[in-house]
Parts: C-alpha cells; sequence; structure tokens
C-alpha cells in the first residue's frame, strides 16, 4: 500500500529509483574501469556489454561485417571502384549481389568518390552516355568541391576530416565507403603517414557506430606470388588497424578474370583463403559496369608461372639495375621489377 501510495503521490515507483540507482553506479564503475590508456573490466563484464549489442550482420558476405573497418586493396586498374560502387549499391537497395550474401537492411550509402570525375562515373552506368542506370536514393555519391576554400590556418588533412564527419552528421548514414584512401592523407607509403590516419576512421567508426570501406592501391607486386598483408600499399600498419581486409587478384591464365581472397577477418572464419578464392568476371550487359560472379578456385590456378627464360631475364634484370643504380635498396629494385625483395637480395647476394 505504502509504495502504491508513493507512485501514485510523487508518479516514482520504487523499481524506477532502483533502476536509476543502477545507472548511476554503472556510470562511476565506467568512470572507475578507465586506467589511462587502458579500460579495465572483468572478463564477464565485457561479454555482457557485449550481449546487449546486435550481431554484425553481413554487408559483402564474410569479407564486410557491419561496424567494421574494413580495406579493399588491388593494383590499380583491376575493378576496386567497379565493386565497391556495386557494393553500395547492393545496400542502398536492399538487394544482394548475386553469389554474395547481404543480411543488413536496405539503408543509406555515402560514397565519396575521390577518383572518378561525374562525367566519367556518368559513362560507367550509361550506354555511351544514354539509357542510364537508375539508382536508389539511398546512394549518396560525394566528390570534393573545388571552389571552397580552406579555412585559415587549417590544413588541407583538418579540412577534410573535419568535412566528412560533418557529412557523416547531417545525412544520418552509418554506412561509407572512402574511394581512395591515398587521396586523405600525404604519403599513405609511409607507415607513419599512414597510422594517424586510420586512427582517424576508427574512431570516427566508434563514435558514430559506423562500417566503413576503403579502398587501397598495392604498389608494383610479383604476381607469381599468393597475395599477402605485405602487399598493401602504406606497410601493414593499415590492415594492423582494419577489422577485416580483402583484396583483387588479376587472374594470370585469363586477364578477364578477377579473384577475391579475404586477408584479415574478425566477425567471421576465413572462409575465402588461397584454397577457395571467388572467381568473378567484369562485364557490363547495358548500363551498369560489374563484378559478376564465376566459380570458386584456388589460388594458385590464378599465379604467374616463370619458365626459366623468364627467371634468368628478371635474374640478370636485378643484377643491371644494382650495378646501374648502386644506391637502390632492395625493396626498390624489386618494385620497379614488379618481384618481391627477398628475391633481389638472394640474387644479388649469390654474386
Amino acid at each position: 500500500m505504502e509504495e502504491s501510495t508513493i507512485a501514485t503521490k510523487t508518479g516514482v515507483t520504487l523499481n524506477a529509483i532502483q533502476e536509476d540507482a543502477n545507472k548511476h553506479s554503472k556510470c562511476i564503475e565506467d568512470t572507475n574501469s578507465i586506467k589511462g590508456l587502458f579500460v579495465v573490466k572483468s572478463a564477464n563484464r565485457w561479454i555482457e556489454e557485449a550481449m546487449n549489442r546486435p550481431i554484425p550482420k553481413m554487408l559483402f558476405s564474410e569479407f564486410w561485417h557491419e561496424s567494421e573497418l574494413c580495406i579493399l586493396f588491388a593494383d590499380t586498374n583491376l575493378g576496386k571502384s567497379i565493386l565497391a560502387v556495386q557494393i553500395a549499391n547492393s545496400i542502398s537497395k536492399g538487394i544482394p549481389i548475386r553469389g554474395f550474401k547481404l543480411e543488413a537492411v536496405k539503408q543509406q550509402v555515402l560514397y565519396f568518390d575521390f577518383e572518378l570525375s561525374d562525367k566519367q562515373f556518368e559513362v560507367r552506368y550509361s550506354e555511351n552516355y544514354t539509357n542510364h542506370y537508375r539508382f536508389n536514393d539511398n546512394f549518396q555519391r560525394v566528390e570534393i568541391n573545388s571552389d571552397v576554400e580552406l579555412p585559415s590556418g587549417v590544413s588541407f588533412e583538418e579540412f577534410l576530416n573535419q568535412s566528412l564527419e560533418k557529412a557523416i552528421v547531417e545525412t544520418g548514414a552509418r554506412i561509407l565507403i572512402v574511394d581512395n584512401l591515398t587521396f586523405l592523407g600525404n604519403d599513405n607509403e609511409k607507415a607513419k603517414d599512414a597510422l594517424p590516419l586510420m586512427k582517424h576512421l576508427k574512431a570516427l567508426k566508434k563514435h558514430h557506430d559506423l562500417s566503413i570501406l576503403v579502398l587501397a592501391h598495392t604498389p608494383k607486386r610479383d604476381s607469381s606470388k599468393p597475395i599477402s598483408r605485405n602487399d598493401i600499399q602504406g606497410s601493414k600498419m593499415l590492415i594492423n588497424f582494419a577489422d577485416s581486409c580483402f583484396s583483387i587478384g588479376e587472374s594470370q591464365k585469363d586477364k578477364s578474370l578477377r579473384y577475391l581472397k579475404q586477408i584479415k577477418q574478425r566477425n567471421s572464419e576465413q572462409v575465402y583463403d588461397a584454397e577457395n578464392i571467388i572467381e568473378c568476371e567484369i562485364i557490363k550487359l547495358t548500363n551498369f559496369l560489374e563484378f559478376e560472379f564465376a566459380n570458386f578456385g584456388a589460388e594458385s590456378e590464378h599465379l604467374k608461372l616463370f619458365d626459366n627464360t623468364e627467371k634468368e631475364e628478371l635474374d640478370s634484370n636485378i643484377v643491371s639495375m644494382k650495378q646501374e643504380n648502386p644506391n637502390m635498396s632492395f625493396r626498390q629494385v624489386a618494385k620497379q621489377l614488379g618481384t618481391n625483395p627477398m628475391r633481389v637480395k638472394r640474387i644479388l647476394d649469390r654474386i
């Protein structure tokens, strides 16, 4: 009777008071768990908090899940932008790409296009500038405003990051695709420049609960070797800050084929490894340039096979280049000749 009277007169029940006290206690506990750079909680507490968050859904099969910062990397002209637009189109319409899985609901996507002009984008998604493909209005394409002036005392990178967050807040979008990473910093081939950039993207992801797909280049690589995390431009540090990562490879047995390979994953097992890559073709039946699922296969079937003549020619080129440029490092020689530094070292050590 007494509790009922209190609830009637004040509009507050004992249960509500208890819930408020629990929240206050939790806030104090959260504050006490912060130890400078670290957050210290019991393993059970971490699991209890994780249980209150939804299970991440697939945005592009096991390659990219919700709430992940994912990197897609490949050499130039292998179709990174084509696949990224196709993924954005799929999410914006809530329709999976044939051969791939989409678990998330139809939603808005911000596609930051730092690669193509509007006319270049138009021709890809039309029939010679006619019969244009109709995207869903959830697909929001973003370009740099070339007419805007930088605020006084603010660097281009700072203004870019501020504008990036402004677009996120004002549109309410939770899916971001950035094409490509090299535009967002001065020199991503150096680890010291890549590190703060990835920290900023990760901070944005956490603060706004985003799912981010970032496109990145690879330097010229040895096409006889399997793709690995060592191939990404900007060093392995980029991948260390990513939740997931996958790559596009070019088939050496059929130049019209591409293959997709998982490099890193946290929310699933590695399904698409070297023994189970996805083979695709790039097609344009009418007005939409896209990756079409072809088959599953092994990466070894698509790698370059050197015969003795090619090996001897490469070895000779390594020796000649080093003799002509004694100050070149093994890595620089390897990059110029499309091989790996260990091979360069091995050949030069012989002589």
